[in-house]
């Protein structure tokens, strides 16, 4: 079985978060480390993605929440290791307020068609990002776009607690992965 890769957009995931609660829930999910959740900077995050990766006997598949969505983008026309493919959650506009004070880095992401395969789930309402910004992503990425309704930032300002719906589109893609 393939390690899978937690990757957390800024902040990190609280401990109510549905990627935290699935990692506690799953040994063979681990969190990819950063020097910081808070004030990121695409270089040491790309970096410590590479180091993640390398430490997967097998190709891993990666989860990705909000800034880690972008994260992927920027990382995988650099890409040195395979992996298996990335479940996409909630990713934010790149010209949104948050890239501008927290994360300029991060922002003018490629749009072009990542090398693996994708899934990526969309809110209607997140106040991060916009669902036209969402399915015109996940066109461009070539990944299958869920749209899972009203969830905000899918994250635990949500009250989704473990997103048991998002588990079962999770567990749905991995199995596609063969």
């Amino acid at each position: 079985m393939s390690d899978i890769i937690m990757l957390p957009g800024l902040g990190g995931s609280d401990g109510d978060h549905w990627q935290t609660l699935w990692e506690r829930q799953d040994p063979r999910m681990r969190r990819f480390q950063p020097s910081s959740w808070d004030k990121p900077i695409l270089t040491d995050w790309i970096e410590a993605l590479d180091r993640e990766i390398a430490r997967s006997q097998m190709p891993p598949i990666l989860i990705a929440h909000s800034l880690a969505c972008q994260l992927i983008s920027h990382w995988a026309p650099l890409q040195k290791r395979p992996i298996l493919g990335v479940f996409l959650v909630a990713p934010p506009e790149p010209t949104g307020e948050v890239y501008l004070a927290e994360a300029g880095s991060f922002a003018n992401p490629p749009r072009q068609r990542l090398p693996f395969s994708s899934m990526l789930v969309a809110s209607t309402d997140d106040p991060y990002g916009p669902y036209d910004y969402a399915r015109d992503s996940a066109e461009v990425w070539g990944s299958a776009f869920v749209d899972a309704g009203p969830l905000g930032h899918i994250n635990s300002a949500s009250g989704l607690s473990d997103w048991p719906d998002g588990k079962a589109l999770f567990e749905r893609f991995r199995a596609q992965l063969g």
